[in-house]
């Protein structure tokens, strides 16, 4: 089965940046999953696995415009401390979550003052040439359900 819209896809990956440094990795655990053509995916790697099968493994490429976007240098702003997840004490270059309306979101902490941080809002993969070894373990026709949600069920998916 091929993957197109509204398979449900699972695979594992190996994501490395520009010097070939392995990044993330989902090898000896559970393989990802995600809904194909509903926006849940980096562009790049969605593309690539368009029409690939169960047993396809392959390389890809991905420039930043296709994988977390450019760097934007003013994306820069100053948070209440209490708002970031994460640690207790902070310190330039670790990442927080904040929670946003558009949902939950990493930033990297640049200055830490005694109530207020400075946060780089940019993901911290923001204008990365990024390079995936994708594996496809299994490629199945998606449930309703998952199609009303947006999203995959089970391993490597949400979880409800």
């Amino acid at each position: 089965m091929q993957i197109t819209k509204d398979k449900v896809v699972q695979f594992h990956y190996t994501m490395k940046d520009e010097s070939g440094e392995t990044v993330e990795s989902s090898t000896g655990g559970d393989p990802m999953a995600y809904l194909h053509g509903h926006n849940n995916m980096i562009v790049g790697v969605e593309n690539a696995l368009a029409d690939k099968s169960a047993g396809d493994s392959f390389s890809v490429t991905v420039a930043p415009e296709d994988a977390y976007g450019e760097r934007q240098e003013d994306a820069v702003q100053r948070i209440p401390t209490k708002h970031l997840q994460g640690a207790k004490v902070w310190k330039p270059g670790m990442v927080a979550v904040v929670h946003t309306e558009q949902g939950q979101r990493q930033v990297t902490v640049l200055k830490v003052g005694r109530f207020m941080v400075t946060c780089d809002l940019n993901p911290p993969l923001a204008g990365k040439t990024l390079t995936f070894d994708l594996e496809v373990v299994d490629v199945r026709d998606a449930s309703d359900e998952e199609i009303e949600h947006g999203h995959a069920h089970g391993v490597g998916g949400h979880q409800h």
